[in-house]
């Protein structure tokens, strides 16, 4: 039973995109549009190149937002507001998961390689508010990023979250690798299974799971 793998679990660790709502809404395409967008502004390129160094910078450093500050020097600060400024229209409120994620016995968290004032507003149109203890953004990791197990250690440190006594839930495969090397029991949630020997359970119904587990 996953309940048994679950019972030392002290703190729960929730990505955001594509974690807490479902990729289907494909909230995130509009995130990545504004990310193009604004590397085209700021670099002066064109939209396909613009595209091109958006994914290139996502596989190499992590984030886009990284790439940018390591290779060009730029200020996340307009970047992250600038791209996370997009409706939230396509999100519904789901008071069972809201019930799942208020249920589990301990502190509950969401990280993010978003901003937090962007969580916060995504927890809020789902209907999640008051079920977690703390949101943390990229900022709070010095706006380093997953999958860096630096950027993980220091929210964790930030927390004081026990990484033997935590569990982590991941839309990303690669997010999955550093918590695991720390010790937390890993979740991915995606509706494609990846096999991977850093990731314990696999998941395509986050409510359905963490009723399992209560």
């Amino acid at each position: 039973m996953p309940r048994d793998h679950f019972r030392h679990v002290e703190t729960w660790v929730f990505d955001l995109d594509n974690t807490l709502y479902s990729p289907e809404v494909r909230l995130f395409d509009r995130i990545e549009a504004r990310m193009t967008r604004y590397v085209m502004d700021a670099l002066a390129v064109t939209h396909a190149e613009a595209d091109r160094l958006r994914l290139k910078y996502w596989r190499e450093h992590g984030t886009t937002l990284a790439g940018l500050m390591q290779e060009h020097g730029l200020a996340p600060e307009p970047y992250l507001e600038h791209v996370h400024d997009i409706p939230l229209d396509g999100l519904a409120p789901d008071t069972e998961l809201h019930a799942r994620i208020r249920d589990l016995p301990g502190r509950k968290i969401v990280y993010t390689n978003g901003s937090a004032p962007y969580a916060a507003r995504v927890v809020d149109r789902r209907g999640l508010s008051g079920a977690f203890d703390a949101i943390y953004g990229v900022e709070h990791a010095g706006f380093r990023p997953k999958p860096h197990a630096q950027a993980f250690g220091t929210v964790f440190d930030r927390d004081g979250l026990d990484p033997n006594k935590g569990a982590i839930f991941e839309d990303d495969p690669r997010n999955l690798a550093a918590p695991h090397a720390m010790g937390l029991r890993t979740v991915h949630v995606a509706g494609e299974k990846a096999e991977a020997p850093h990731i314990h359970h696999h998941t395509d119904n986050l409510s359905g799971f963490l009723a399992r587990l209560l």
